[in-house]
């Protein structure tokens, strides 16, 4: 499992407009698809409020129930909910007054395995912490590689990330 930062040879996009292109996959997962596998999207705008949270954990599983991946939903759930919870803490905090954009969630299968990308406007790379005992929070990132095959991120400019994690079914 490893954290990888995208920054060569990507696409242009900013989070406000970031789509999954058709067939889009991390570079540094593509060693993990088969040829010729089976390729779908879906893709969900959260406000950047706390209900997201359970707001995309709802559309996680039911993405992953129509495309009969159900064996995949109780890790999918922690990701997602992970990954939306760290943009929503460290993602829409900017560095100017703008109003709070939106983020996105989008969930990308390729045969067996499943990417979930959560964009947002922020620009600060996710850290994967060792936080003390007694503090509280900030095993996230450690559920998240535990739970998934890989994981990292890529800048989108002018602004915001992309946080992503593979999933096997």
């Amino acid at each position: 499992m490893q954290s990888t930062n995208l920054t060569r040879g990507q696409n242009q996009w900013s989070a406000l407009d970031w789509w999954p292109p058709i067939g889009w996959w991390p570079e540094p997962a593509r060693d993990l698809l088969a040829p010729g596998s089976a390729t779908a999207s879906a893709t969900f705008v959260l406000p950047p409020r706390p209900e997201s949270v359970h707001s995309a954990r709802s559309f996680a599983a039911g993405t992953l129930a129509g495309w009969q991946l159900a064996d995949l939903l109780d890790g999918m759930e922690l990701v997602v909910s992970e990954l939306v919870t760290n943009a929503l803490r460290h993602g829409m905090v900017l560095a100017d007054s703008r109003v709070r954009e939106a983020m996105r969630l989008s969930l990308i299968r390729r045969g067996g395995h499943v990417t979930c990308a959560i964009t947002d406007p922020g620009s600060a790379a996710p850290v994967l912490r060792d936080p003390s005992p007694f503090e509280p929070g900030g095993l996230g990132l450690h559920i998240v590689e535990s739970l998934s095959v890989r994981w990292g991120w890529c800048p989108l400019v002018p602004q915001g990330k992309a946080v992503w994690a593979v999933l096997a079914a």
